[in-house]
This record gives C-alpha cells, sequence and structure tokens, in this order.
C-alpha cells in the first residue's frame, strides 16, 4: 500500500465516537448531520423509483432532469452570475465528499501545492494528500470566540506556484463565512496566480445573517462561467438527506466532459433511485428548506447563549452552518478532554485539533437537534463536568 495512505491520520472525531457508539446514555453531537429523518416526500420519491424499475445505470453526470433542477436553483440563488447556471455544468455526484474528492482528483498531481483555509473538515486537507500535494495551510485566527480571515496572509500564501485554493465557507466547524468583497479579491488574485479555487458550499443555505436570497455569499455571485473555480454543493445538510450520498459540483464548461469521465473510473454514476429523491427534494425546496433553517436557527439561538454562560467558556455566535465550536477553559488536548466527556459526562462533542493543530483546546457541538430540550440537557452535563473540573 503506498506510505501517504498508511500515513493518513485517522479521524478524531470517529475516534471519539467509537467510544460513545451504542451507549443509550450518551448524548451525541459529535457528526455533521440531523437527527431527524428525510422528508416523506423525498423518501417516498426514492420508493416509487425502485417500485418502477428504476435500477439500472444512469448518465455519468447525472439524470437531465435532475442537472437542469440543480442548475435552475442555482441560478435562481445566484442571478450575478452572468448568463446564469447552465446545466451542462452540473454533475451529480455520490455525495459532497465525493464531489470534493473528484475536483482534486481532476485538478492535482504530485508535487502540487495546495493551500487550505482552516481549521476545516479534516477530509478537505486529507484529499489533496492522498493525491500527492504538497499541502500548506493558512488558519483563520480567534478573536472573542469568532474565528476571522487574514485576508493578507492569505493572498501572501498564493502564488504562482500554488495550483489549487481550498476554502469552506460557511465553515465547519467554525461557523466563519466570507463576505463577498473578501470571495471578490481572492478571486482576482488566483485569476492573477492561474490557481483553481475549490469552494465547499455544502452549509450555503445554513445561513442566519440576512441575506437577499437567504443563502450565504458564494463564490458564483462573483465569477465568470470559465473561471478556475470549481464549487461543490450536497443534499444533505438543507434537505435532511445525509445518508443518501447524494452531491453536484459546478465547474467550467471546458471540465466538464473530463470530469465525465472521472466519474465513469469512480462511480460509474449516483444511483438512479436516489437522484430521484434529490428532484423531489429541489420540487419541495420552497417548504423543506426555510423549514430546516429556521429550526438550526432556533437549536442555535437555544445552545449557544447557554454556553456562553458558563464561566469561561469561549464562543462567538456562528452566522452559519449547523456548529458551535468553543474552547473550554480547561487546559488539555481536545480529543483526550472529547474522550472524558464522553465516559465522565454522557455527552458526545467532536475534539477541535480534529480540524487543525491551531484548533487544540477546542470543541464542536453539532446543534441539528430535533428536540432542543436535548441541547440544554447537554449544557448541564457540560456545566457539571466542568464544576468537577475547574480550570
Amino acid at each position: 500500500m503506498r506510505s501517504t495512505i498508511l500515513n493518513l491520520e485517522e479521524s478524531k472525531i470517529r475516534e471519539v465516537a467509537n467510544a460513545g457508539l451504542g451507549r443509550s446514555d450518551v448524548l451525541a453531537f459529535w457528526f455533521g448531520e440531523s437527527d431527524e429523518v428525510t422528508p416523506e416526500s423525498i423518501r417516498q420519491a426514492a420508493v416509487d423509483s425502485l417500485q418502477q424499475g428504476e435500477t439500472f445505470y444512469a448518465h455519468n453526470m447525472g439524470l437531465p432532469e435532475l442537472r437542469t433542477g440543480i442548475a435552475q436553483a442555482l441560478s435562481a440563488k445566484h442571478p450575478q452570475h452572468p448568463g446564469g447556471i447552465a446545466p451542462a455544468r452540473i454533475g451529480v455526484t455520490s455525495g459532497g465528499v465525493n464531489a470534493l474528492m473528484l475536483a482534486v482528483q481532476a485538478l492535482v498531481d504530485p508535487g502540487d501545492e495546495v493551500v487550505a483555509v482552516t481549521p476545516v473538515w479534516p477530509n478537505l486537507t486529507a484529499q489533496a494528500l492522498i493525491m500527492g500535494g504538497k499541502l500548506r495551510t493558512v488558519s483563520l485566527q480567534p478573536k472573542d470566540g469568532a474565528w476571522t480571515l487574514d485576508l493578507d496572509a492569505l493572498l501572501a500564501a498564493i502564488t504562482p506556484a500554488t495550483r489549487l485554493l481550498i476554502v469552506n465557507a460557511p465553515n465547519n466547524p467554525t461557523g466563519w463565512t466570507l463576505e463577498p468583497a473578501e470571495q471578490r479579491t481572492i478571486l482576482e488574485h488566483c485569476r492573477k496566480t492561474g490557481t483553481w479555487i475549490l469552494s465547499d458550499e455544502v452549509y450555503e443555505n445554513l445561513y442566519y445573517a440576512p441575506s437577499e436570497h437567504a443563502c450565504a455569499p458564494s463564490f458564483l455571485d462573483q465569477s465568470q462561467p470559465e473561471d478556475r473555480l470549481v464549487v461543490v454543493h450536497s443534499f444533505s445538510k438543507s434537505y435532511l438527506m445525509t445518508g443518501w450520498r447524494l452531491g453536484w459540483l459546478v465547474m467550467p464548461p471546458a471540465m466538464t466532459a473530463s470530469m465525465g469521465k472521472l466519474i465513469e473510473f469512480n462511480t460509474s454514476c449516483a444511483p438512479v433511485f436516489v437522484q430521484r429523491a434529490g428532484i423531489t427534494a429541489l420540487e419541495r425546496a420552497g417548504e423543506v428548506t426555510p423549514r430546516v433553517v429556521a429550526h438550526l436557527k432556533a437549536c442555535r439561538d437555544a445552545l449557544v447563549p447557554a454556553l456562553q454562560a458558563l464561566p469561561g467558556l469561549e464562543l462567538a455566535t456562528p452566522k452559519g452552518g449547523m456548529y458551535a465550536f468553543f474552547k473550554l477553559p480547561v487546559a488539555g488536548d481536545s480529543l483526550t478532554i472529547a474522550r472524558r466527556l464522553v465516559q465522565e459526562a454522557g455527552l458526545g462533542l467532536a475534539p477541535g485539533n480534529a480540524f487543525a493543530p491551531e484548533a487544540n483546546g477546542w470543541l464542536r457541538w453539532c446543534f441539528a437537534s430535533k428536540d432542543i430540550a436535548r441541547l440544554h440537557l447537554g449544557v448541564e452535563r457540560l456545566k457539571g463536568w466542568l464544576e468537577k473540573n475547574p480550570a
């Protein structure tokens, strides 16, 4: 086996979860998903597809009607993009993580320099390493619990030697978001250096600041169709479809033919019945997604003040995403603290150093809970643990 694969770090999130899986007394907030099931109408669309015998291969790039639906939805949300988003620029994938991996496979050769903004979901940085890229990171900086970007530092890190910039905003785990002016500056700089941008925007709809189009700022708002930009989305978060594994890429027209080949050699295609569910999700987006976002905002607004009331805890209210990212007034390794919380408090959180070394000492709490009372119970458990383990 390749040494690169052997040397990959295992997921620290999974390590914590494995310590508590199967324990009914543990309140689990470690994974990035809601505990609410997919809406019935979306599930029924998949059942109907299977009943109709749609069990065969589909086009590599996805069902035409799904690609059209995605393109129309994106064009409506991002009317500033010249000419709208053409269906031919959409590639349907087997999950958002598959879309990200396909983009990295398409763009990164061994030895290529890749810059990533961290802390970030570890899959994003691991993918570049798997392809043999030379990874450099530019860290967001915490100030009063809020993680912010030093734009000058990022621009200085991106040179003509930089093949790919990886950005996730709204960000997992910090909730940090990019402003349109920052996106415009980054895009203009990358045009000059010839650098591709891979923008992970799967949390675009989970945005709580005032927004004209009810979503977070996107690189699509600033870009031209031919720009060296790949934007990745997923049905997982906005439609409660994490287990369905359905996502998509938006890419420049010149990239689509090669992407079809790459999908063929990875997964061939996303299952048809899953794509039918995706079509229904888009058709029902007006009733499903606003409800999901409103509930997540209610969860955020319940959890964050309760955590902020704990003495010495450092946390800022996130503008987007589904996570509270906070620092406890307890010294120590995040992974060790997270494991102790599982064992001693029955509380399952993700360790900050799973997302970057500079986030050691921080913890991520996924607040996508169907029952808000469950969040308050988790805070009580954390409070009790802190009282027994003072700083």
